[in-house]
């Protein structure tokens, strides 16, 4: 089949590109020139994971990229709208790329005389897709819905495996309101061994959040407890593994630490909480895991003070720049409140990262950017452990640069060392 993708970050790329590894004949539409030229040139605008390999197959020749919205829905019978919600200053939803996309749909979509299904596969809270999107483009088309789709379907990729997600789901979520695009967008992913879940475009539009929003309370939960077991000198490491091994639990996101971030979850979770507000219902459990998560940089950082004091003129090495490992992503991470805190303590921060050094500098331009973690840790009075990169399990004798060997694991990522000082963020 023929699918235009609208937005090529990192939910639009990579589904561009797993979709013609699937068979199809997919153009992105972009307003970024750059974007639309690395694509066109087999070079994926993001880091992650096997998106080189599929991108250098399929461009030019099942994938291709444009700025051209008329050409891209002429050409196509299914569109993809995968651009940003980022939140606004109050952390709700801002839908304003939703509503420009739709708009430029819509537009297009007038002048198309045949069948055009339009699916959002963007996280929207719900009701987005029915009152929101729709409205927009039949305003805008001229059309009615029937003459043309509508569907919800969303995703439910990580950062740094979203291809291997992609193309090996554990769960396919198609929300239509009739049956005929419905049908058309599960016949989509026909290639792939996985059941698609039919249901109505708000159910799917909540699945997404529902989904994220729980995994966030797991970590939220693991953090509480883990924050507790550090008061009581106990591991929360060995509490939460007997704990993960009752099957109605389940062992993944119990690993306490520095907290979550990254484009999703704190995003989500705070969209939700707006979309409940909105509707006259006090969520006190979201809430209370946005709480938990943003008080957890900031013990590290305490941490830090209860140890050495005056933080004004300390080298403090701080090692994992993203949200997380496999990624080159600082959105939402961790480091961030880390990084401002220690500065507004009068701390100089010497950072490294395998991929996020060039995205913090145009946060962070003050601070010393390392080639290499014992760079960083070179005559440092202490180092901070922020992401799982698994580089940083192998380092050994680059401590021995330090000027104080006080380590502090924001990640449960080290093995505790003769002659080091090692203390865990909840353990």
């Amino acid at each position: 089949m023929k699918i235009s993708v609208i937005g090529t970050g990192y939910v639009g790329t990579v589904s561009a590109a797993c979709f013609a590894e699937l068979g199809h004949e997919v153009v992105c539409v972009d307003v970024d020139r750059s974007k639309i030229d690395q694509i066109n040139a087999g070079i994926p605008p993001i880091y992650e994971d096997g998106l080189p390999e599929l991108l250098r197959k399929h461009a030019g020749k099942r994938l291709s990229a444009t700025p051209d919205y008329d050409f891209a829905v002429v050409n196509s019978d299914v569109s993809f709208i995968c651009v940003g919600t980022p939140s606004d200053s109050h952390g709700n939803i801002d839908l304003g790329i939703v509503k420009a996309a739709s708009s430029s749909l819509g537009d297009s979509l007038r002048k198309k005389k045949d069948y055009h299904v339009i699916v959002v596969k963007s996280t929207v809270v719900p009701e987005t897709t029915e009152k929101v999107v729709m409205p927009m483009i039949e305003k805008r088309s001229g059309k009615h819905t029937g003459e043309f789709g509508i569907a919800m379907n969303p995703e439910f990729l990580r950062e740094g495996k979203a291809v291997h997600d992609f193309m090996h789901p554990d769960k396919i979520v198609v929300g239509s309101l009739d049956k005929r695009s419905g049908d058309i967008v599960a016949s989509l992913y026909s290639g792939l061994n996985c059941e698609v879940t039919r249901t109505n475009p708000r159910t799917a539009e909540m699945i997404k959040y529902a989904n994220n929003a729980f995994l966030a309370t797991k970590i939220s939960y693991a953090n509480e407890v883990g924050n507790i077991c550090k008061q009581l000198g106990i591991d929360t490491y060995e509490v939460m593994s007997a704990v993960g091994k009752d099957f109605r639990i389940g062992k993944h996101f119990l690993n306490a630490g520095a907290g979550f971030g990254g484009s999703c979850f704190p995003k989500d979770v705070k969209a939700l909480i707006g979309k409940a507000q909105e509707i006259g219902y006090e969520p006190l459990l979201l809430k209370s895991v946005i709480a938990v998560n943003e008080r957890q940089p900031g013990r590290m950082v305490l941490l830090l003070k209860n140890r050495l004091g005056d933080l004004r003129g300390k080298k403090i090495a701080v090692l994992g720049l993203a949200f997380k490992n496999d990624t080159d992503d600082i959105r939402e991470s961790r480091s961030i409140p880390v990084i401002k805190e220690l500065l507004d303590n009068g701390a100089s921060v010497f950072a490294y990262d395998p991929m996020a050094n060039e995205n913090m500098r145009k946060l962070f331009g003050g601070i010393q950017y390392s080639g290499s973690a014992e760079d960083a840790l070179r005559g440092a009075d202490a180092c901070l452990v922020m992401t799982e990169w698994e580089e940083f399990k192998m380092l050994d004798k680059e401590f021995e640069v330090m000027r104080n060997r006080l380590i502090i694991d924001g990640r449960h990522m080290l093995t505790p060392r003769k002659n080091i000082e090692y203390m865990g963020l909840c353990w």
